[in-house]
């Protein structure tokens, strides 16, 4: 289902393309001018993305390529002058102007995801139906007229355009990913809510300016929007940076041959996937993961390993303590106090922790009970155990969900920082 929603997305937007571009080449180009300023706008921006070190796109990889888009679909006069360009011609220039930006990329190595631009395709052609008709055609100005009201319906037409984003973009995560859907619409509204608002209201501005000034106004709007985006490039920069050093510090364990190799970041994957199941928001995976890389931080502490480094069957009374101790180092490093309390609490009963030390307890012990050679019957055995222990140490829902995400062929990925 999710797959054909996905396809049927890509399928609309790459026939949109086809027709507008059919259409525009036939008929040429209307205004040629504000065409070319608002395509290299877009193409700009595409410039100025930046794909992610996993291979992945950040949710809003370009914002000031769509802001550029919503600006042209929402333009309905240059300098005071109406504007004779229609619908197909708005996704001809968007579709032209992202291929151009995307082609140096390309170049370079990196194959960039396309979804972002069927979203584009997408959400632009929505905004320009609901806007360009009604403005051609006198209607729209006899109903509110040019002043604040205008104003007023633009953000409300963007408000709905952001939705449909939003929904789109959760569609097309939800079939490339396999996660739950209700949790991807929520962190991609609580996107727009964010970065999203910025690129909505440099639309409008942008529209508006161009009404009054013309074409000039547009890099004069733009370059706050640049700004902006190159910040949020660093700061998700300096995200990526921090978590790849949790992970250096996660394999302090295994260096040291506490732990077995990988454990800490099987742990953080599988947890995560568990967190995706159970509908967990983006900031609370973000919590998890870290909290899952560092959960046997403790474990430093010890004079006499643990054997395999696992400590799903220690009595509870040396577990709760290896857990404090991993509690103490944690917050020591500087990471969320919230991370610091799911590492110290993980080893308690379940009914005693937060959420997200129920996952990280589970996944731990499966993976130690699996991994360990304690089970010939592997991950079935080392799961039916859990289900034994799901009384006092175990949330059932947690072992559910674990049992999905590995009937569904294992782990997911660790799960990237992004901003939001």
């Amino acid at each position: 289902m999710r797959t054909a929603a996905a396809w049927t997305v890509r399928g609309a937007a790459a026939v949109l393309t086809v027709v507008a571009l059919a259409h525009t080449l036939w008929n040429g180009v209307v205004e040629p001018g504000a065409a070319l300023a608002f395509g290299a706008l877009i193409a700009v921006g595409e410039l100025a993305r930046r794909d992610r070190q996993d291979g992945s796109v950040d949710r809003l990889p370009a914002p000031l390529g769509s802001a550029g888009a919503l600006a042209y679909a929402l333009l309905g006069e240059n300098a005071g002058e109406p504007t004779r360009h229609g619908v197909l011609q708005i996704v001809a220039v968007v579709v032209a102007a992202a291929l151009a930006g995307i082609v140096p990329h390309i170049a370079r190595g990196r194959c960039p995801a396309l979804d972002h631009l069927s979203r584009r395709v997408l959400t632009v052609t929505f905004a320009a139906v609901c806007f360009q008709p009604l403005y051609n055609s006198g209607r729209l100005e006899e109903r509110v007229g040019q002043g604040p009201w205008l104003v007023l319906f633009l953000l409300c037409l963007l408000g709905l355009t952001a939705l449909c984003e939003a929904v789109l973009a959760a569609a097309l995560a939800g079939a490339r990913t396999g996660w739950p859907y209700g949790p991807l619409l929520r962190d991609e509204l609580r996107a727009q809510l964010g970065i999203g608002a910025a690129i909505c209201a440099a639309g409008v501005v942008m529209a508006l300016g161009a009404a009054v000034a013309g074409l000039w106004a547009i890099p004069v709007f733009s370059v706050p929007l640049l700004l902006t985006q190159l910040s949020f490039h660093r700061i998700t920069a300096i995200r990526t940076t921090y978590r790849q050093t949790i992970t250096s510090l996660a394999r302090a364990t295994e260096i040291a041959g506490y732990t077995r190799p990988g454990h800490s970041r099987r742990v953080a994957a599988l947890s995560c996937a568990v967190g995706r199941e159970l509908g967990l928001s983006e900031r609370e995976l973000t919590v998890l993961e870290y909290a899952a890389l560092m959960h046997d931080i403790g474990q430093l502490s010890l004079v006499d390993p643990v054997p395999d480094g696992a400590t799903a069957e220690l009595p509870a009374a040396e577990a709760r303590r290896i857990a404090g101790l991993g509690g103490e180092v944690a917050r020591q490093t500087g990471v969320p106090a919230e991370v610091a309390v799911v590492v110290e609490r993980q080893a308690d009963p379940y009914r005693e922790q937060p959420v997200l030390a129920r996952i990280v307890r589970t996944v731990n012990a499966y993976d130690d009970l699996a991994g360990g050679r304690r089970h010939p019957g592997g991950s079935l055995a080392a799961l039916e155990q859990l289900r034994l222990g799901t009384g006092h140490d175990y949330q059932p829902e947690v072992v559910e969900c674990l049992a999905r995400v590995l009937a569904r062929g294992g782990r997911d990925r660790v799960v990237p920082v992004r901003p939001g």
